[in-house]
């Protein structure tokens, strides 16, 4: 079945692609356009992923990072746990309702959040082996370039080389930016995402893993690594795609783009690959998967039931899941692990799932049985509020944008990218496609002490004041918090303009003072200050103080060019004086200055400050238009003189500085 999506910029070799496979509910959806690819295959056979190959052993703190603050860490902050014998697939019992994901292999259950990290790991293992492939570590060379519009990733591992690059659009505002990947182009509302104040990363992951190939035959930048005859499947590789674009980010020294704030997103199949991405790597702040289907959150065990997309069209259409799944499509009760694990893996990151009630192909009875199992986990790690589930929708288009989302999206975006909001998460889900977690589990959620118990935050920053205000920066001062274990350091927020805009994280310190610095001459700013203590507690935060920087000496070069527009017998309009930037680097103030006639006199001038001095004039830029970007030019300054009764001589000796 061919379903309409509601949105189509597809590549042209995407669309000839996606028109030589069966496309289902989870179909292909479209590509930006503006994406490029550069993968480099080596001829020789490169080697098979080796099984159990893992990331070299870290050490970790004992507890697990709540809340909505919670650092981004390391791709996979459980690499070092000793994982017991993962079970083989002929032994597996056979289980109707969803494994206990607070159950570690050897039997025994969890009893603090200090617990989870290792069972994180030992779910993401089962994950590994029976439903997606492995996963492989970063690989010994992953390097690359961050701009304002696109990311290059360059990776080297064994001998093997490729490489494929993103596209980026920036928001409004100052950098650096939170950054949403957008997997395929296709995902939550790139228009609200960078409305947010987040950046978009479109990435193709077409380049990474190819649809339309046999599974003895995958391509792609990842296949191209690890051999087209991996058992890891489609999802687990734009996975993998996508943590070497975080790679990257990192090593760009943040810039431009937070390392440490960011998203992922996707619909349809590329729901199902954000899914995956979000469960993987344990960098990404948040994961907002839409109408994944099949393959996607819904349970595995829920889908026969509900009439979804089954398993083995699923398994069959394009080889999305890892090989070893292949033997579970008619039986998914004898699967060790099943979806609501997977959603717990992203705990407790935060995780928005968006889905569709009208859909049955999708499965949304099964995947809200997925969300609200895993919530289990959120709520016992202490971090309840930072998912959400939401079909509570009226639109049943495949893929819409919806505007019920709009909102919680965006607050989404603030509370784990830019870190300044605190909105709840939610269970929204529809009546018509409500699934019962009752039904489903024989097993109940545990009250887990220990670890990073501390859910308190600290007291909101005293009165937040600005001094020593220059051309390019300003002191900020305020009265400490106050905080049960104790307050860490305070993160210093700025927006633009004295209204609207978005604060972002403009630093941080670890005393009550912060000087921010690198800011634009003749510019207002507002600043927020908010406290955290060491288990990533967040206050909220301080009152608004706002700033207008002094005005800053010009800098480049300029040109002034004026234009009579007219002219009569006893005086005369100039319009525009065209101020014009002839530098190579961005100006953000300038003069003109020129002499008048003897005996005319200025009577008017517009979008200046205007000096007059006999019959010396001098021009300043206001502040809408004294910033000019090497080659602009501004057009909206001009000026009027009276002159005696038949004198046609005109201003002269025109200069700009």
């Amino acid at each position: 079945m061919i379903i309409s999506l509601a949105r189509s910029t597809m590549l042209p070799r995407v669309a000839a692609l996606a028109a030589a496979t069966t496309l289902l509910f989870a179909g292909a959806a479209p590509v930006a356009a503006n994406v490029t690819v550069d993968v480099t295959v080596d001829a020789a056979a490169p080697p098979a992923l080796a099984a159990g190959t893992h990331g070299a052993a870290r050490t970790h703190g004992a507890g697990a990072t709540t809340g909505a603050f919670a650092d981004a860490g390391d791709e996979n902050e459980g690499a070092d746990c000793v994982v017991p014998g993962l079970p083989d697939a002929g032994s597996l019992p056979s289980n109707s309702r969803l494994p206990d994901p607070f159950r570690k292999l050897n039997g025994s259950r969890i009893t603090s959040r200090a617990d989870w990290r290792c069972l994180r790991e030992e779910t993401k293992r089962l994950a590994e082996k029976f439903v997606y492939g492995e996963k492989p570590p970063k690989p010994s060379s992953v390097t690359g370039t961050v701009t304002s519009t696109g990311i290059t990733v360059n990776v080297s591992h064994n001998g093997r080389s490729a490489g494929f690059s993103a596209s980026v659009s920036l928001p409004s505002g100052t950098g650096p930016f939170p950054a949403v990947v957008v997997i395929g182009g296709f995902g939550a509302d790139t228009a609200a995402i960078r409305a947010a104040g987040a950046a978009v990363i479109s990435y193709d992951p077409y380049a990474v893993g190819r649809e339309g190939t046999p599974r003895s035959n995958k391509q792609g930048a990842f296949y191209t690594i690890y051999g087209s005859s991996s058992s890891t499947g489609l999802l687990l590789a734009w996975s993998w795609g996508v943590s070497r674009i975080i790679d990257v980010i990192e090593q760009s020294g943040g810039d431009l783009l937070k390392a440490d704030a960011t998203g992922v997103t996707g619909c349809s199949r590329f729901g199902k690959g954000a899914f995956v991405a979000g469960a993987f790597d344990q960098r990404i702040a948040l994961t907002m998967p839409i109408e994944s289907g099949s393959a996607g959150a819904p349970i595995f065990r829920g889908i026969p039931g509900e009439g979804a997309q089954s398993l083995s069209s699923a398994y069959g259409e394009q080889p999305w899941l890892g090989d070893a799944f292949g033997s579970f499509t008619g039986s998914p009760a004898r699967l060790p692990v099943d979806t609501h694990q997977i959603v717990a893996m992203v705990a407790p990151r935060g995780l928005f799932v968006m889905d569709n009630p009208q859909i049955t192909n999708l499965g949304p009875r099964s995947a809200s049985v997925a969300a609200l199992g895993g919530a289990e986990v959120y709520k016992a790690l202490g971090a309840g509020e930072d998912i959400t589930y939401w079909s509570d929708v009226q639109d049943g288009s495949h893929c819409a944008n919806r505007p019920e989302w709009r909102t919680p999206l965006q607050q989404h975006i603030q509370k784990f990218l830019l870190r300044t909001g605190n909105a709840p998460g939610a269970m929204r889900i529809s009546s018509r496609a409500a699934g019962n977690l009752a039904e489903w589990r024989d097993w109940q959620t545990p009250a887990l002490g220990g670890g990073s118990g501390d859910t308190t935050a600290p007291s909101t920053p005293g009165t937040l004041a600005a001094s020593g205000v220059t051309a390019t920066g300003a002191t900020l001062t305020w009265a400490a918090s106050t905080d049960d274990v104790g307050v860490t350091g305070y993160d210093v927020l700025r927006a633009p303009g004295a209204s609207g805009g978005t604060f972002t994280q403009a630093g941080s310190s670890a005393t009550t003072s912060f000087s921010d610095t690198g800011l634009t001459p003749n510019t207002t700013y507002r600043y927020q200050v908010r406290a955290r203590d060491a288990a990533g507690n967040a206050s909220p935060v301080s009152n608004t103080v706002q700033v207008t920087t002094q005005p800053g000496p010009a800098t480049g070069g300029c040109t002034a060019l004026a234009t009579v527009q007219t002219q009569w017998a006893t005086g005369y309009v100039v319009q525009p004086l065209t101020v014009t930037n002839t530098g190579t680097s961005a100006i953000s103030g300038w003069t003109v200055t020129f002499t008048l006639p003897a005996g005319h006199t200025l009577t008017g001038s517009w979008n200046v400050t205007a000096t007059v001095s006999g019959q010396n004039v001098t021009f300043r830029n206001t502040g809408h238009n004294g910033s000019l970007a090497p080659g602009a030019a501004t057009t909206s300054v001009g000026f009027q003189v009276s002159r005696p009764n038949g004198d046609t001589t005109l201003p002269s000796g025109y200069a700009c500085t």
